[in-house]
């Protein structure tokens, strides 16, 4: 008899690469300090999980940012200002992206006990094909390459629609989405999944929620720890999530609870 769950479709930064959600944040403050204009982290962590064009338009449509830009520029920010600002962020989010590519704790090993239960892997991402170019072949090398990979820009609406993650699971023949998972670190991932029919799994601990690279993150007072991690799954649970984990490492107990619940 196959097991009941028949994919997972998994983002990528903060849930499976880059543990902290880093490279978007380095590449969206270089591209607006280019501008002469500051961008504070949080400012940047808004958004995450979009397309990083109409994460670019959040932005400028951000009162406060759009306030800066007026009193730098003289003008309201506009589109040509958002492609141009895209023209740039492109290779700084590959740069950003490539140097920070490294698996987070545990996927590798989460993607093969997947594999061994017959899952099919699926994954989507705001990043678009050019970005995640250097990516691939690095998370390959570390042991991880899903059947198939879904980028910003390939379906006709991005996050939060289903279509990426719909688009996931056509490729994989994985059907029906409510024998499938998606796993996402961003409110706006965990909507796409929810409004795509599947399963949504919240990661807290790795991703945008608390922001910190592995050694920053390990370094935390307990207590600090807790109170960012209630924070973070307090967003996605906010966001829909029918469960949440802390990292990648700790998917494979809830994957069989909800096959039991589907075999039930």
């Amino acid at each position: 008899m196959s097991f009941p769950v028949r994919a997972v479709v998994f983002d990528w930064a903060g849930t499976m690469v880059d543990f902290g959600c880093t490279a978007p944040v380095q590449a969206l403050t270089q591209v607006f300090e280019a501008e002469g204009m500051t961008l504070s982290d949080a400012e940047a962590r808004r958004d995450m999980g979009k397309a990083k064009l109409d994460h670019l338009r959040a932005l400028l449509a951000e009162p406060a940012i759009a306030a800066r830009w007026r009193e730098q520029k003289r003008t309201a920010p506009g589109e040509a200002d958002v492609e141009r600002l895209y023209a740039r962020l492109e290779p700084a989010m590959a740069a950003a992206a490539e140097a920070t590519a490294r698996l987070i704790p545990g996927a590798a090993e989460t993607a093969a006990a997947l594999r061994a239960l017959g899952v099919r892997i699926g994954s989507g991402t705001g990043y678009t094909r050019a970005m995640m170019a250097p990516i691939l072949p690095r998370a390959a090398e570390q042991g991880y390459t899903p059947d198939v990979v879904v980028c910003a820009g390939e379906t006709p609406s991005g996050r939060p629609s289903p279509l990426m993650t719909w688009k996931a699971l056509i490729e994989l023949d994985a059907w029906p989405a409510r024998a499938c998972i998606k796993v996402d670190d961003a409110p706006v991932g965990i909507e796409e999944g929810r409004n795509a029919g599947c399963w949504t799994i919240g990661v807290s601990g790795s991703g945008n929620g608390v922001g910190l690279g592995l050694d920053a993150y390990r370094a935390l007072a307990a207590d600090d720890r807790v109170a960012r991690l209630a924070a973070s799954e307090a967003e996605l649970r906010a966001a829909g999530a029918d469960y949440v984990i802390e990292d990648v490492s700790k998917l494979m107990p809830i994957v069989h609870e909800i096959a039991g619940r589907l075999a039930a």
